[in-house]
């Protein structure tokens, strides 16, 4: 039987994760300690607010095992505040502390926060897909507060990009980093992605 797929369950948006994966047929476990984060097979790092998510990953002593639960090859989702987390590093704030924000350093991207603007901002739009995400058809993704890709190391695939060609979701290994929300929408190729 396979592994659950962890949900951080620290602040943010992680039920709405955990309804996509059931659709997605896999079954869930809320990480909020590294005991929790060592029984999962796959992870989900959720949109919410990226220095309070910050803050709560160092106080439940999660930094560590994150790096490691990555380093071990288990797929790795992280979708808006959860790619500012696997970034490794934000542009337009100061290097040190980046406003209390200590990215993990665990995807080849910088980002900048809320590079669509504030919550009065936010926008749907159907995206373009890499072969191998195009069956099903257009994606629609939801943009709220959405961090904005920056820089790409060399050894970061663009899965997805705006109809402008903007990218907006990427992958390195087991890791996928999204600007969007697909848990707002109903399309499963992304969640589909923590099958292993």
């Amino acid at each position: 039987m396979p592994l659950p797929v962890g949900l951080l369950a620290l602040q943010g948006d992680f039920e709405m994760h955990r309804q996509a994966l059931a659709r997605a047929g896999l079954e869930t476990l809320p990480v909020r300690r590294p005991d929790e984060l060592a029984r999962a097979g796959g992870l989900v790092i959720p949109g919410g607010e990226s220095t309070t998510l910050s803050r709560l990953i160092d106080r439940g002593g999660l930094r560590a095992p994150l790096r490691e639960f990555v380093s071990s090859g288990r797929p790795v989702l992280g979708t808006c505040a959860g790619l500012i987390m696997l970034s490794r590093g934000l542009v337009g704030e100061r290097h040190e502390t980046w406003h209390g924000v200590q990215p993990l350093a665990l995807l080849d991207v910088t980002v900048r926060r809320n590079g669509y603007g504030r919550q009065i901002d936010s926008f749907t739009e159907d995206l373009v897909l890499t072969d191998g995400l195009q069956d099903g058809g257009p994606c629609r993704a939801v943009y709220i507060r959405a961090p904005r890709l920056e820089d790409i190391g060399p050894g970061v695939e663009v899965i997805a990009r705006r109809p402008d060609g903007e990218p907006v979701g990427v992958r390195a290994d087991n890791v996928v980093g999204l600007t969007f929300h697909p848990e707002l929408g109903d399309d499963g190729r992304f969640h589909a992605l923590l099958s292993g």
